[in-house]
């Protein structure tokens, strides 16, 4: 049942990555971005699959840079899309965090256990 899930949050993790390509990145960090999701996604499909690809040391420096990275990104997308209106700056932050753990959350949890193992 766990792997069925897995492979459902592979799945939805593609999807997505196929549907930010088709609308297309017009700035360098965007497709930076893509290029790191790209990578991790790869990483979490090793761990989902219990295939070897490339060494661990690679998939540790992967889940460290990615996860870095992701942090910066999105908090920097977040500060560019938030205006103001009447919901406050805080509970618009709220709401960000609780999403991000909750979307990336099991991408670097496999990468994590997949990089350390």
């Amino acid at each position: 049942m766990l792997d069925i899930l897995w492979y459902c949050y592979l799945g939805f993790l593609a999807i997505a990555a196929i549907g930010i390509l088709i609308t297309g990145y017009k700035k360098p960090f965007a497709i930076l971005d893509f290029i790191i999701s790209i990578i991790t996604w790869i990483g979490l499909f090793g761990y989902v699959t219990n295939k070897q690809i490339l060494f661990p040391f690679v998939w540790k420096i992967v889940f460290v840079a990615g996860l870095l990275w992701d942090v910066y990104f999105s908090f920097k997308k977040f500060n560019e899309e938030v205006n103001d209106d009447e919901t406050p700056k805080f509970i618009k932050f709220c709401i960000f965090v609780i999403t991000f753990i909750i979307l990336i959350g099991p991408l670097y949890f496999g990468l994590f256990h997949y990089a350390f193992k």
